[in-house]
């Protein structure tokens, strides 16, 4: 099963040390996270096909959509800010997250469809 951490860190699935971006990105300066297409530690192929990442998208929506029901629940729910401060915090939230997201939907994404035979027979 793979580590949460390794996930969040956007760590190669096959090796678990290699980096999956070599580029983080900035929302500030509009410069989006660059992947490797390939593992610097063990030549893992990232992208399996052309158009693998389109479901990543998906997994960015969902982020998307928790982080704005914690921030309304937390922010209009708990705290009682009126409700133009929580649309405001809520579009902030968007935005300051966006590279954080892009970087981890991928993540998760490959994460979700990979598997290592030769690992699960070296653990049993």
């Amino acid at each position: 099963m793979a580590n949460v951490i390794d996930v969040l860190k956007c760590k190669c699935p096959n090796c678990e040390d290699g980096e999956m971006f070599y580029k983080s990105g900035n929302f500030l300066l509009l410069k989006a996270p660059k992947m490797n297409s390939v593992c610097t530690k063990c030549s893992f192929k990232f992208e399996k096909e052309p158009g693998f990442f389109f479901g990543s998208m998906f997994v960015s929506y969902a982020l998307v959509a928790a982080e704005m029901i914690a921030s309304i629940v937390l922010f209009k729910v708990i705290l009682g800010f009126s409700y133009i401060n929580v649309v405001f915090i809520v579009l902030a939230v968007a935005v300051l997250l966006s590279t954080f997201n892009f970087r981890v939907s991928r993540s998760i994404w490959i994460y979700m469809f990979y598997s290592n035979e030769s690992k699960k027979h070296t653990h049993t």
